[in-house]
């Protein structure tokens, strides 16, 4: 579907066509790879609880699982693997899972509420904005009397505020058009940077710069299992809004005078889906930092796969995403360890071929000639 020119305004984003093969055939498509995206989630799952810098045995994983949950007996010589399987590695896996669904459900809504096939949950200055939060405690120990909440806790009220701002200086006479919300939240993106650099050039701690740097590329190394019910709940509202409304996310897709003709009001739709992608946005960066390029190239690779209705693509996006994040993780946390790597860097290595690949595909359009 190509998107069709609103008077006075250049088209910006075009939906990407399916590739060869009919929308049947997409249709058929679509089951099987939900059944073995999820096989796929399972398996990663356990393999990323198992594997590590110390190898858990795959036996001792379902045992010592099991025990978790049933509230079975172990060994008195388990403990350190118990205590390795159950309070270090299956909440960051699980956390994997969820900040992998979400970025890339953020990044399909995103796209749409923007109409820019370049943009991702990032685009809008909120991450920025967390950034700000997040180093305020850094450099500063603001917040720390909420201990280790201290640093999610200001990332998400710097995402908060961040996302008001953007909202109050983007909307204008004709509502939240566009354009104006990607330009806002680019210029403010850069106001935010500037704030954090100043934050971080007066600090008494000369390894604020680093701490900051690695929160800023991601990281899942804070895991706990408190950390997972606001994101997890988050998301999962997200897939569900966001599939109930995805004929009129469709229609969003091709300008407002067509989605008007359709009986859809742009202008109040794209205000709670801005506010929903935004929440989400604050709260995975909020325990993770910002992680590029999952919202980014995962939205493109499953509209190529399972076709372009966002039907299809809320459907699978989430499954993929949350199977890639904890393989990313996994690579992270083994490739050089002891030492970690940031999320960040391993996802941009993937992201950047897979996306110069996409540009050169034939058949499929980002946003126009």
């Amino acid at each position: 579907m190509r998107t069709r020119p609103t008077s006075g305004e250049r088209v910006e984003f075009e939906v990407a066509r399916t590739p060869t093969g009919s929308h049947t055939k997409d249709r058929g498509r679509l089951p099987v790879t939900l059944v073995a995206l999820s096989v796929i989630l399972m398996v990663s799952v356990v393999a990323g609880v198992a594997l590590g810098p110390t190898v858990v045995p795959l036996g001792d994983v379902v045992r010592f699982l099991s025990a978790a949950v049933t509230g079975g007996g172990i060994g008195a010589d388990e403990v350190t693997g118990y205590s390795i399987v159950w309070h270090v590695r299956t909440p960051r896996v699980l956390l994997a899972v969820v900040v992998g669904a979400g970025l890339a459900v953020v990044g399909v809504a995103v796209q749409a509420l923007v109409r820019n096939a370049l943009a991702d949950p990032f685009v809008l200055g909120i991450s920025s904005g967390a950034s700000v939060g997040a180093t305020a405690v850094v450099v500063f120990g603001v917040f720390a009397g909420l201990g280790v909440y201290a640093l999610s806790a200001a990332a998400f009220l710097g995402a908060l505020g961040a996302t008001v701002l953007v909202y109050l200086a983007a909307r204008g006479p004709l509502g939240l058009t566009p354009l104006r919300l990607v330009l806002t939240g680019v210029a403010l993106a850069y106001g935010f940077q500037a704030l954090m650099s100043v934050l971080v050039f007066l600090s008494p701690n000369g390894q604020a710069a680093r701490t900051v740097l690695f929160w800023l590329l991601g990281s899942l190394g804070s895991a706990s299992w408190e950390s997972l019910p606001a994101a997890g709940a988050a998301v999962l509202v997200a897939v569900v809004v966001l599939l109930r409304q995805s004929r009129s996310l469709d229609v969003l897709s091709l300008g407002d005078e067509t989605a008007a003709s359709l009986g859809v009001d742009a202008d109040v739709l794209r205000r709670w889906l801005f506010a929903l992608t935004a929440a989400v946005t604050g709260l995975i960066v909020a325990v993770s930092g910002a992680i590029g390029f999952v919202g980014l190239v995962l939205p493109h690779v499953v509209r190529i796969w399972v076709g372009a209705t966002h039907r299809r693509v809320l459907a699978v996006a989430p499954l993929a995403g949350a199977c890639f994040m904890v393989w990313v993780d996994l690579v992270a946390r083994t490739a050089f360890a002891p030492e970690e790597l940031p999320l960040g860097v391993i996802t941009a290595l993937i992201g950047v071929p897979v996306f110069i690949v996409l540009m050169r595909r034939r058949g499929y359009l980002f946003g126009g000639r």
